[in-house]
């Protein structure tokens, strides 16, 4: 081959599919005709909104700086020392008892509050969930510092909406790690009724496809020997990584289009002259339905096994280093109160279907929607099209929009929990929709009733 033939970098991905998906999202927000009318209110419900309002307005003060200076100082999974303390602080000079290291994790918060009636037996419990980790490198390129300010925001301003409890749970290490699962066994949700929180996006959307995950680390063990002189004397782990690896991409094509397989070899053998006695395939399993996310995994686990076989050599497959988290359940009952908030503080809410399921990410709200009914809707803070995860969006994270999506998505939260305590029949609908779609299940549920399906 010419020198000048050699390849030197890399070839440019073409931006055609996203160009064109994103047409087909134009066209559908042109189409889009949400109605978030809640019809003829009564002058109390009117004014239970301005209350709310009111009281996020008088700490809008405290939202700026917790989206300022968590953006200034990111920490990642189970290191969030710093923004515990902001966000601590925070709610302690506005008068309230604040748990530090809440449910069995060292980073988490909780704080309550409860009306002088309360009655367990009698009024809700509504959860205000607020994450503040963020990425490697990158820092809050997913804009926790802005769920962050929502969430305090959010309670501060449902305090005293009405009879019940409100509970505000600072729910660290998201990102990869699933902290909200080991809050979970923690008894985070024990007597919560229904949970809230929103999250950063380049749209406004009541509510989103966000797929389960979970992690994979195969560790195949062959039989050393040299390369050369007796290679019919080993077993060669790096083989039965690399054909599983293959596996998994012809595994693709008869994988529904949102399911996601991806991996990386983190180990292969020290040397080529060395048959590889250890090779280590790392991989992320990913599903839209709980169902599937489950069967994808039993085939990824299949492909080890015979990779293993055809290799003759052993697998040790551990799964979930951290708990897998699971698609999110969105409660539309719920979802459209939160976009009637939106759309009367003048946002172009959307309603759910407007991105395809294809643009999905995870997220451990997944695992808490699945538990309680739970609304976890879009709040735009960057321009349409930015995806999360890059240095664009940890950009907008800190912009004049950042700021204002926090404001308004505190308000829209408080006065969905207000909504929550002042109308017993909004809580029983939204229970009844969640027990439609399938109840209560619970990871560890899930994972024993794999367990014995494999057994059987």
């Amino acid at each position: 081959m010419p020198t000048s033939d050699r390849p030197t970098r890399p070839t440019t991905p073409s931006s055609a599919f996203l160009e064109r998906m994103d047409e087909a999202v134009q066209d559908r927000l042109a189409e889009a005709e949400p109605d978030f009318d809640l019809g003829a209110r009564s002058p109390e419900h009117l004014q239970s909104w301005k209350n709310a309002e009111a009281r996020v307005e008088k700490v809008r003060a405290d939202l700026d700086h917790i989206v300022r200076d968590l953006h200034a100082h990111p920490e990642e999974a189970f290191e969030e020392h710093h923004a515990q303390a902001v966000i601590a602080e925070v709610l302690e000079r506005r008068g309230f008892q604040v748990e530090r290291g809440a449910h069995c994790v060292s980073t988490a918060l909780r704080a309550e509050w409860l009306s002088a009636d309360y009655d367990p037996a009698v009024h809700p419990t509504v959860a205000v969930l607020a994450e503040y980790d963020a990425l490697p490198g990158i820092g809050h390129a997913c804009g926790h510092n802005v769920i962050a300010a929502a969430g305090v925001g959010a309670f501060l301003g449902a305090v005293g909406s009405s009879s019940g409890r409100i509970v505000f749970l600072g729910t660290p290490a998201e990102e990869g790690h699933t902290g909200k699962e080991y809050m979970i066994r923690g008894g985070m949700l024990d007597g919560v009724d229904c949970a809230v929180m929103i999250h950063p996006f380049s749209y406004d959307l009541v509510s989103h496809v966000w797929v389960g995950r979970r992690t994979l680390t195969a560790t195949f063990t062959g039989v050393p020997a040299h390369a050369s002189m007796q290679p019919y004397m080993g077993r060669n782990a790096l083989d039965a990584a690399t054909l599983a690896y293959q596996a998994c991409g012809l595994l693709r094509q008869q994988m529904p289009p949102s399911d996601r397989l991806h991996a990386v070899l983190s180990d292969g053998g020290a040397r080529a002259s060395i048959i590889p006695e250890s090779a280590t395939l790392q991989l992320y399993v990913r599903s839209l339905y709980t169902e599937t996310l489950m069967d994808l995994s039993q085939r990824v686990e299949d492909i080890l096994q015979g990779a293993a076989l055809m290799t003759g050599t052993a697998v040790d497959a551990q799964w979930d280093e951290h708990p897998m988290s699971l698609p999110v359940r969105n409660n539309e009952t719920l979802a459209r109160r939160w976009g009637a908030t939106q759309a009367s503080r003048g946002r172009d809410v959307l309603p759910a279907g407007t991105l395809p399921d294809s643009q999905a990410a995870s997220t451990d709200f997944g695992n808490v929607s699945h538990l309680v009914p739970g609304i976890h809707p879009l709040v735009k803070i960057a321009p349409e099209g930015t995806a999360l995860h890059t240095t664009d969006f940890a950009a907008a994270a800190i912009s004049d929009q950042a700021f204002e999506g926090a404001f308004d998505a505190a308000v829209g939260l408080a006065q969905t929990i207000a909504d929550i305590l002042n109308d017993p029949q909004l809580l029983a609908d939204a229970q009844e929709e969640f027990r439609n779609a399938g109840g209560a299940i619970s990871v560890e549920e899930l994972l024993a009733g794999a367990t014995e399906q494999q057994d059987a």
